[in-house]
């Protein structure tokens, strides 16, 4: 089981690394002119900018691994690298002539990274290639017109933390395994993750998988336990909120789904092409309903991932947020103790999403290898 577990971590790890820095992340700014010819922004609406400014942030992927940013804005953290496909591979550290901290005008040489003699500028975490002037040829709606890299494969924050958390798991999991060969009474880390264990295999695989189980346990402590390390990790200090970037709970999801059709049996495809007991245009109508919802099913494991670890911390982020912009006694007080009260209740909604993500891929799983005449037996 601990090699099925290794190759699903790699497997994720890999994907994640390959694709999550293709999708869209960032939301749309204004052009520095456009705020340049509105009129001045008050203190408030400056403080309520500056607060949407970091929640966006904090949600994005990101080239650089800031941890803070002092009163002069400098940003306190480490580069990271960046590799990159454009005609041959290029590599470049994120602090190179400060390109993760990109200036968000269309045409400057700030920013600029020259590689080979190529020359790349970082615009809403997307690198794009531009000339030596910098500029990105930005249309009437303030998006670059020159094309993006071929492939980004950078190491960003989030893929960082999936490093670590598979790193973690391989030597959780894997000292675990060395000290069952010497004694069955559990010891050390065994004596926290042997009762979550046998909950999922005891409360999640065997109730829906049924007696075909053992097949699909390795996937199963993967996923409960690379999502449960990832949700609570992005609550710590400075941690990253890796489970609410799309990519990767849609690359999860897709586990599921290759794993439920793969090893589906005949009585499943049976169902969903030509239901039986069913009259004739009846099964013409069911026949695309039952196609889609086999897309359906990962795409709700993806947005129920995804939507319940962003909200969370949004609105963690914004209750912090208030209390610098009302800047009173009374925030003071109660904005803190209402964020205690949410972040506690996102420390549960941690466990509870790596909970639902595994048992519902485990009743995906189970109703495509269901098997009817065994069940009809008993």
């Amino acid at each position: 089981m601990l090699k099925k577990t290794a190759l699903i971590i790699s497997t994720i790890f890999t994907l994640s690394f390959a694709f999550g820095n293709q999708e869209a992340a960032a939301p749309e700014q204004h052009h520095a002119t456009e705020h340049a010819e509105a009129k001045p922004l008050s203190e408030k609406e400056k403080i309520a900018e500056e607060n949407k400014e970091f929640i966006q942030h904090h949600l994005l992927d990101a080239h650089d691994f800031t941890i803070m940013v002092d009163k002069e804005g400098h940003h306190i953290g480490f580069p990271l690298p960046v590799i990159i496909y454009d005609g041959g591979f290029h590599f470049f550290m994120s602090n190179k002539n400060n390109f993760s901290h990109v200036n968000m005008e269309g045409k400057s040489a700030e920013n600029l990274v020259e590689s080979n003699g190529n020359y790349y500028r970082l615009f809403h975490e997307k690198i794009y290639k531009t000339d030596a002037t910098g500029d990105l040829k930005l249309d009437e709606h303030h998006h670059p017109t020159v094309e993006k890299v071929a492939l980004d494969l950078s190491i960003t924050k989030s893929v960082l933390m999936i490093i670590l958390v598979s790193v973690l798991m391989l030597v959780i999991f894997g000292g675990m395994a060395k000290s069952y060969k010497k004694s069955l009474v559990p010891s050390g880390a065994a004596k926290l993750f042997e009762p979550l264990i046998i909950f999922i295999r005891d409360d999640i695989a065997i109730p829906n998988i049924g007696h075909k189980y053992r097949r699909f346990m390795g996937y199963l402590l993967t996923v409960f336990f690379f999502i449960l390390f990832l949700n609570v990790i992005g609550l710590m200090p400075f941690g990253v909120n890796v489970t609410g970037n799309i990519t990767i709970t849609f690359f999860l999801a897709i586990f599921t789904y290759l794993i439920t059709n793969i090893s589906a049996n005949k009585d499943y495809w049976k169902h969903i092409f030509w239901m039986p007991g069913v009259p004739f245009p009846m099964q013409l109508i069911l026949l695309p309903i039952e196609l889609l919802g086999t897309l359906t099913k990962p795409f709700a494991l993806m947005i129920r991932l995804f939507a319940n670890m962003s909200a969370g911390h949004i609105v963690v982020m914004s209750l912090i947020g208030l209390i610098y912009f009302f800047k009173n006694v009374v925030a003071g007080v109660a904005f803190p103790a209402l964020t205690l009260v949410i972040y506690l209740l996102e420390v549960l909604v941690a466990f509870l999403q790596a909970y639902i993500f595994t048992m519902l891929s485990a009743l995906f799983i189970g109703m495509a290898v269901q098997d009817h005449e065994h069940e009809h037996a008993h």
